[in-house]
């Protein structure tokens, strides 16, 4: 039971910072931006730190010869932990990269239509980044 309760525990914690800068918002409080993303960045790294080290031990309590039978590791569960870090964190760059970018190419094009093409390339030289982390992962699924 426990096991699916855990990630809607998890789910809560993380949208709680977020839900209570929202009401206080709506009431006229002055609430500090930096301060609620700060702490919900926290809580959202917490938590998975905590799901990272208990999910295992949980599942495994809960059943023991299932895990036998499957043949699944801790090693296992970290191959997968460390196809999705890649992936995910050359995803942020990609983000900030083309959120800069793509702001900057419209401002050029906005001044002289002649810079688009100029633009689109290095609005698509950040998208490179994220097909790197994705290659990377695929490595590392099939290493």
């Amino acid at each position: 039971m426990i096991l699916y309760l855990l990630p809607l525990i998890a789910l809560a914690m993380i949208i709680v910072p977020l839900v209570i800068a929202i009401k206080r918002t709506k009431a006229g409080v002055k609430v500090n931006r930096k301060r609620t993303v700060l702490l919900n960045g926290g809580m959202f790294i917490g938590t998975m730190i905590l799901m990272t080290m208990f999910m295992p031990v949980i599942a495994s309590a809960q059943a023991p010869e299932a895990i036998a039978e499957a043949g699944i590791s801790v090693g296992e569960g970290m191959k997968y932990l460390a196809a999705a870090l890649p992936t995910g964190l050359a995803t942020i760059g990609t983000g900030i990269a083309v959120g800069n970018a793509a702001s900057a190419a419209i401002g050029a094009t906005s001044e002289d239509e002649k810079n688009f093409s100029k633009a689109l390339i290095f609005v698509a030289l950040g998208e490179g980044v994220a097909i790197y982390g994705l290659l990377v992962s695929i490595l590392i699924l099939n290493g």
